[in-house]
């Protein structure tokens, strides 16, 4: 019954959330295959899927003005029919520049949706509740990324029938939040930045921020051209992509709660350099059943490196101060996953494909590197108590607002 009454007040956001989290799993995985069947090289690629998390970061900015203005249900429906009608524009102009546009604004339109849902979703939280709020986005979220790659089955990549699904699920995902009899919440203002003074007291933390999205801004765009050009067909890339997700969603919570309980900083490093060593491992992997195997272990270790960097860094900020850290977090984590589909891309042209799981173990190899230089060198600052270690992905600031100190 407790559960139930949580969720009651939040259940047509929860289904806006998954339609609309359905459609977008299935999109970023459906271009990477339609844009190597088309011929394009992984640069190219690489180039495309980098705006969408530019266009992702720029929405930080844009989304909290245009909910003020046009309020939260017709900023939805503006921002879901953009990301519907791009999903079929991508098949209407099939031209590396017409796709790195429609990524830009599609990734502006998509976190503008996410900040929506979450803004409601703090509002209708109560604060003894934001927990179980949280951890029940957080199972949504996970669960429909990795149901959303198994959507591959449907059809080819290289038909309209995908992409058609795509738009529809998307659109689907207006019926329950404009249904709604709910008040509408009011937007704060986006917390001013403190990227300077974080970098100056908590600079492991940043840096884990940042190149844990050089790593994982690589996999979700390039790891579906890695995976088809091993051999694999579009099923089997959603396989790949789907124990990933789901090895993160099964490991996250474990590792996290190990992390509360010990120094986090060393348990940091240890996860760090486990996730590098099973990258280096993945291009010798000698069959596809120890590929699957690796990229499920791979994703349960990778998945929590930004979470283990917000909850370290929420060590040692003040209760006020986490929402405006926390926010930055976010965007130096989109600013790695904007650089790193190119960076992974380039090298994948020039050097072949198993250039991709070496480039992760090396940006993940530099992570734990400077995080033992800061464990032996330096000592940082702890401010309280410690934080407890919430899963997550990258989503939007709105939802750093249910994990804040109270």
């Amino acid at each position: 019954m407790a559960f139930l009454s949580v969720i009651k007040p939040i259940r047509s956001i929860l289904f806006s959330v998954a339609f609309l989290l359905l459609g977008n799993g299935l999109i970023n995985t459906l271009l990477t295959l339609r844009g190597t069947s088309e011929g394009l090289s992984s640069a190219t690629l690489g180039m495309i899927m980098s705006a969408y998390f530019v266009g992702f970061i720029c929405g930080t900015w844009v989304s909290g003005r245009l909910i003020r203005r046009m309020g939260h249900i017709r900023t939805f429906a503006f921002c879901a029919s953009i990301c519907a009608s791009a999903a079929l524009l991508h098949l209407i102009f099939i031209d590396p520049l017409a796709w790195l546009g429609l990524r830009f604004i599609y990734g502006l339109s998509y976190i503008t949706l996410i900040t929506v849902i979450e803004s409601w979703l703090n509002s209708q939280a109560a604060s003894q509740e934001r927990g179980r709020v949280f951890a029940i986005y957080m199972v949504v979220n996970l669960g429909a990324l990795a149901i959303a790659q198994q959507i591959l089955r449907l059809g080819s990549t290289d038909d309209f029938l995908l992409f058609a699904v795509v738009s529809i699920l998307i659109c689907w995902a207006l019926l329950p939040i404009t249904l709604t009899r709910r008040d509408q919440p009011v937007i704060s203002d986006r917390p001013k930045s403190s990227l300077k003074s974080l970098m100056g007291f908590a600079p492991l933390a940043v840096a884990s921020a940042a190149l844990s999205g050089l790593a994982m801004g690589a996999f979700w765009a390039m790891t579906p051209v890695y995976v088809i050009r091993l051999g694999f067909d579009a099923v089997g890339v959603g396989l790949v992509m789907s124990l990933a997700i789901v090895g993160g969603a099964l490991m996250q919570i474990p590792i996290g709660r190990y992390s509360d309980r010990h120094d986090r900083p060393r348990v940091m490093t240890y996860v760090v350099f486990m996730a590098a060593a099973v990258a280096a491992l993945i291009p010798l992997a000698p069959g596809q059943n120890s590929l699957l195997a690796l990229y499920f272990i791979w994703g349960g270790l990778a998945f929590s490196l930004y979470p283990l960097a917000v909850a370290q860094l929420i060590d040692q900020l003040q209760p006020s101060e986490v929402v405006s850290g926390s926010s930055d977090m976010l965007v130096l984590h989109g600013a790695g996953c904007a650089v790193a589909p190119i960076l992974a891309g380039t090298l994948m042209s020039s050097f072949g494909s198993h250039a991709l799981p070496l480039y992760i173990a090396g940006v993940l190899s530099l992570l734990g590197t400077y995080a033992i230089y800061r464990r032996r060198r330096v000592t940082d600052l702890t401010s309280g108590s410690t934080a407890h270690f919430e899963p997550m992905v990258q989503t939007g600031a709105e939802a750093l607002k249910l994990v804040r100190e109270e």
